[in-house]
């Protein structure tokens, strides 16, 4: 295109990779045969779907590193730079030189910083096969170009158009002489070379400023409109002067009746050779908002990860019964969400997030009845039994890893159905590499520091300009505004991964991970990132197992969590008062006998006559009570509430009633005449049989709560006449296990893999390219060698006298056929034993099953 303006490039400072004595690379296969073992390692574990299947030579693992979703894939991983520099290239001749490129992004004036991360970049899409060549041919490969390039459907991320040569492809050849003639050029004698000069006129830095000090103002202007793009105007059938001063120049170019498009060429020099209006080679750095001592940061999220916990305690004990029923399309209804959002007292989207990590924790499910409700798991009874700090850890490692984002309930999918809470459509599998970076730039920070929003949403759209964007290559456009050009870019502040970050900040708050904003310590232990303040080299972080991350972020945290206490202060206004948390078995036993009246860092407990009858139904007898209270109560027992456990008590159990349809005995007769006067046993169906007793038309449980509700402490009793003792028995779903993340993509490959993975296909592709002495009748391309059984066998008991390698065609039992290098060293039976330097290890193939042999060249293995 001849861009110029390199701006001084010291073009012996710039270390090309894959420079050497070795011929130029014609094909991306040619140049990841070029590659050694570390350089095809690095290509897989950035483009992990390559491995998927392990590719069976280096041509089919270039064919599939240039197909559209596997380019899609990688261009979506690229940083802001990386993929501007694609960008660029995408509108670059092709090949382009490197100075080209660099004055692509440089512009005339030149930019030492742009000038040193060019490299990195450019090293960074060779290493992912999206760019192959030597500095002086740099090709995009196909797919990604016709991704990135500008067409009037898709234009380009940069704003630019087609090139003169493209945008005067279907003109006729008089237009085009008419034009050159306008711009001042001698005519030619055909529509290439007229072209060709007018591009050389566009791309002359000198006559093209000398033909635009020629232009009318308002031509210039329009110009100006066109010039970061989109590059397409509208006109009219009889354009306005300017217009038409423009457009007899070449200057604008007819793309149909009524549209005119700005050429790339023309655009170039108006932008003094820059492809974007702002390169961004620099990451953005992360503000600091406000700043703390650590260990009030600490303090303030050990505090909220106790009040995380008691959430979850207190909403999973309201289900403990069972919870409310799960709905048809599987979730959560609208109604169910706000009654435990009042219960818990938060709004309805903090509800939504416990509801979510308590099922994300494998604490929640549906009972898979047939009317399915959803109730607390196995797990939550194991979970209750860990110290708090461990089961803090058994919360927070699942989140992070989970794909589920409630913070789309409430909202829509793509063909308006609701979202519901727990429901089917809520995973988004980016989730947890945003959660895991908004923390670990969080980390970045000094210790105590908390980020400023805003600097951190704008570090995560420049690290993933394309993740989550609506213009993203293959999500309904052609990656346009990938590169955040104005008026160009889809990364806008509301893209899902914006979305997600702002949620991660929160979450992370609601759980304890950070404190006043700032990162904590136990934090840092469970991402495996170095503490501040490192007592020993085991406390570095970094490559541990997570379970070993966890058990550290759970020692961090356990001595900041408020110590649990054994006691409670009782009152004489019938409460009780618990300074801190209770432990375990007290707890429990408290909460049947009295209410939950009031939370803070001190629980409220309220003793009535209902939650006094209900520890007595739990077959606890008054002088159980009275020495519970004792025993847990470091003030001595109010009368008042003494006398509420005798009178309850004494009441208890003094109507008893049983199964008839159901029935009611007393030894005192008048109570039973009571029960019959009073107007509210009516709808029982009272009668006497005996003045002792009552028969009813209801059932028992009935019967208990109706005769409840008028002011008795009726007991139930067996078909035994025993008093039947009703307990508290929780509701649990059979096992279940944790919902499992939704992966995005297939996941990064271990070394182990990688190394087999390149192995085999270093192997495949010795065999697919080794060189074989002609035969004397040629096969035709591509087909099996053909050999009769007696030539096979001679060459192969050759071979195998001589140590040296043949090709072979061999069709296995299900009919696939093959082409393998193989070094035989057995021939006997019927079979030929030998090295496969295909598959790189010792096979036995079956003789009757080898199509046909051939020699290799001397110089092959």
């Amino acid at each position: 295109m001849g861009i110029g303006g390199i701006g001084g490039l010291d073009r012996e400072a710039h270390v090309a990779e894959g420079t050497g004595a070795a011929a130029a690379p014609r094909t991306l296969a040619e140049a990841l045969r070029a590659r050694g073992d570390e350089g095809l390692a690095a290509l897989l574990r950035a483009r992990p779907d390559l491995l998927n299947p392990v590719p069976n030579d280096l041509t089919q693992l270039a064919t599939r590193a240039g197909t559209r979703g596997s380019v899609v894939r990688a261009l979506e991983r690229l940083d802001r730079f990386a993929l501007q520099t694609a960008e660029a290239l995408a509108v670059a001749p092709d090949p382009a030189p490197y100075p080209v490129l660099l004055g692509l992004l440089t512009g005339d004036e030149g930019d030492a910083t742009i000038g040193a991360a060019l490299p990195g970049a450019v090293a960074l899409l060779r290493e992912q096969a999206l760019v192959w060549g030597e500095d002086d041919r740099l090709r995009l490969v196909r797919t990604a170009r016709e991704l990135l390039s500008p067409s009037p459907q898709h234009p380009s991320p940069t704003g630019l158009g087609p090139t003169v040569a493209e945008a005067t492809s279907g003109m006729s050849p008089g237009r085009v002489q008419e034009i050159i003639g306008a711009a001042g050029l001698a005519a030619t004698h055909d529509p290439v070379s007229a072209v060709a000069a007018l591009t050389g006129l566009f791309t002359d830095r000198a006559r093209m400023g000398a033909l635009l000090d020629e232009a009318p103002p308002e031509a210039l202007a329009v110009l100006d409109r066109l010039v970061w793009g989109p590059p397409y105007g509208e006109v009219t059938a009889n354009p306005a002067p300017p217009v038409r001063w423009l457009r007899d120049r070449g200057l604008l170019l007819p793309v149909s009746a009524r549209t005119m498009v700005l050429p790339r060429e023309v655009a170039l020099h108006l932008r003094g050779g820059r492809a974007h209006r702002a390169p961004e080679p620099v990451a953005p750095e992360v503000g600091v908002l406000r700043e703390h001592r650590p260990q009030v940061v600490d303090s303030a999220a050990a505090g909220q990860a106790y009040t995380a916990l008691a959430t979850v305690e207190e909403l999973l004990k309201s289900w403990d019964k069972g919870g409310p029923q799960v709905l048809r399309a599987g979730g959560l209804s609208v109604r169910d969400l706000r009654r435990t959002a009042a219960a818990l007292d938060v709004t309805e989207q903090v509800a939504a997030f416990w509801l979510e990590l308590c099922h994300g924790a494998g604490l929640l499910a549906s009972d898979g009845e047939a009317d399915e409700r959803y109730a607390p798991t196995p797990a939550y009874d194991d979970w209750l039994d860990l110290p708090p700090a461990e089961r803090w850890a058994r919360l927070v490692a699942p989140w992070l890893a989970s794909t589920r984002t409630p913070g789309l309930a409430g909202g829509q999918d793509a063909k308006g159905r609701a979202l519901s809470v727990l429901g089917p459509d809520l995973d988004r599998a980016a989730a947890p590499e945003v959660r895991h970076r908004v923390l670990g730039l969080l980390a970045t920070l000094p210790p105590g520091a908390a980020a400023d929003p805003e600097t951190l949403f704008a570090r995560l759209r420049w690290e993933r300009p394309l993740r989550g964007a609506a213009g993203a290559p293959g999500a309904g456009g052609s990656g346009a505004g990938g590169s955040g050009d104005e008026g160009a870019g889809p990364s806008l502040p509301d893209d899902l991964r914006s979305r997600l970050a702002r949620w991660s900040l929160a979450e992370a708050e609601l759980l304890g991970l950070t404190g006043r904003g700032a990162l904590s310590a136990p934090a840092r232990a469970l991402l495996n990132l170095p503490l501040a303040e490192a007592a020993s080299p085991a406390d570095e972080g970094g490559g541990v197992e997570e379970s070993v991350a966890a058990e550290r972020a759970a020692t961090l945290l356990a001595p900041l969590l408020p110590e649990a206490v054994d006691h409670v202060l009782l009152q004489a206004d019938l409460t009780a008062v618990a300074p801190g948390p209770l432990r375990r078995p007290l707890a429990d036993a408290l909460a049947v006998l009295a209410d939950v009246e009031s939370k803070g860092g001190a629980t409220v407990y309220r003793f009535t006559p209902g939650s006094v009858r209900r520890a007595l139904d739990s077959g606890l007898a008054a002088s159980d009570v009275h020495a519970f209270l004792a025993a847990h109560s470091r003030t001595p027992v109010p009368q008042p509430l003494a006398y509420l456990v005798d009178d309850v008590a004494r009441r208890h159990g003094h109507l008893r009633v049983g199964a008839a349809s159901a029935y009611v005995r007393c030894d005192d007769d008048t109570v039973l005449g009571e029960i019959l006067a009073d107007r509210r046993s009516a709808a029982l169906g009272l009668r006497r049989l005996a003045p002792t007793v009552l028969a009813a038309q209801t059932d028992p449980a009935s019967l208990l709560d109706g005769l409840r509700a008028m002011g008795y402490a009726p007991a139930a009793e067996s078909v035994e006449g025993d008093v039947l003792v009703t307990r508290a028995d929780a509701y649990r779903t059979p096992a279940r296990t944790a919902p499992v993340p939704v992966p995005d993509g297939p996941p990064a490959p271990d070394a182990t893999l990688l190394g087999a993975a390149v192995k085999t296909i270093r192997a495949g592709d010795r065999a697919a390219t080794a060189v074989r002495r002609e035969p004397s009748a040629p096969a035709p391309a591509g087909s099996l060698p053909r050999t009769s059984s007696a030539e096979t066998l001679a060459t192969v008991q050759a071979a195998a006298m001589t140590g040296s390698a043949v090709w072979i065609g061999y069709v296995n039992a299900d009919g696939a056929a093959s082409q393998r290098v193989i070094a035989p060293v057995r021939v006997e039976g019927g079979f030929v034993t030998g090295y496969d330097h295909t598959a790189d290890e010792m096979r036995t193939y079956p003789l009757h099953r080898i199509t046909g042999v051939a020699e290799l060249a001397d110089d092959q293995v």
